[in-house]
């Protein structure tokens, strides 16, 4: 059973883990390089030792000690109880609710492993907003995108911005990290994926008349925000696809695209 204890000191060496969750470069630094992540939110924390990862410790606010009684006695870490004002000079901001949890990272899969029973992967390129990356992985997991692969410039799918969008879904979707860009994605096609590079140039072709549904394999390639795929990845690609589009409108949201995209490429896909 853990240790519960109650922290009324802001500088506690204990509450190490949780502070200045607001500077994001900072964390960005620490996070990886300490093998730590933040989930936030009961739910967010449930799915996270759900799927395996371990609680280095929590830190709650008084009133959710007994809603997260059973996770409570199920761990062996630590668990900081805390007035709001005292989690709020820790983290650097209002904790709305009023639970956190420190989690130890897995190590991550290589690519190819991730490939081995993937039939339909997203493939990101230097998507660099939290709030995209984790709309983007629970997207991938509502719609039954099988991995994600990330180029080198990606950012992390764990930072706690990432996870709390995605609510969790970072936890079900296995991912793993291009070392070289874009020459991995070589492999990708060695392993019988067809490329497909998502883009709203006049040259592509629309979803449907590609049919990536019908496809055996498919990895569809999503660029950032505003800049979207570099010359270089659309190079790499087999094919350009694109979203058919009404009233003027040109683009989405990469968010929004990589919804309507994973749906293309998954409903009614061939199954073994």
């Amino acid at each position: 059973m853990a240790e519960l204890s109650t922290v009324d000191d802001p500088a506690d060496p204990r509450l190490h883990d949780y502070t200045d969750l607001t500077d994001v470069e900072l964390r960005r630094r620490r996070e990886p390089a300490e093998g730590l992540f933040i989930a936030e939110g009961e739910k967010v924390i449930r799915r996270a030792l759900d799927a395996g990862y371990a609680a280095r410790s929590m830190l709650l606010s008084a009133k959710w000690v007994e809603p997260m009684r059973d996770v409570i006695d199920g761990l062996t870490a630590p668990v900081h109880v805390a007035a709001p004002d005292v989690a709020e000079q820790v983290t650097g901001y209002h904790v709305h609710r009023g639970a956190l949890a420190a989690m130890q990272r897995k190590t991550l899969p290589a690519a190819a492993d991730v490939l081995r029973t993937a039939r339909r992967v997203a493939v990101m390129e230097s998507v660099n907003d939290h709030t995209n990356i984790g709309a983007i992985f629970r997207s991938a997991a509502a719609l039954g995108m099988d991995a994600v692969l990330l180029s080198p410039d990606c950012a992390d799918p764990l930072y706690r911005r990432s996870v709390k969008v995605s609510m969790g879904a970072v936890f079900s979707v296995p991912y793993a990290r291009l070392d070289r860009w874009p020459g991995d994605l070589e492999p990708v096609r060695a392993a019988g994926f067809t490329l497909l590079a998502l883009t709203p140039h006049e040259k592509a072709k629309p979803l449907d008349e590609v049919a990536p549904h019908r496809m055996d394999r498919v990895a569809l390639l999503l660029g950032a925000e505003g800049t979207g795929l570099s010359p270089r990845a659309l190079s790499a690609a087999d094919e350009w696809v694109r979203i058919p589009m009404s009233h003027g409108i040109d683009s989405l949201n990469v968010g929004a695209a990589a919804a309507v995209a994973f749906y293309a490429v998954t409903a009614g896909r061939p199954t073994d």
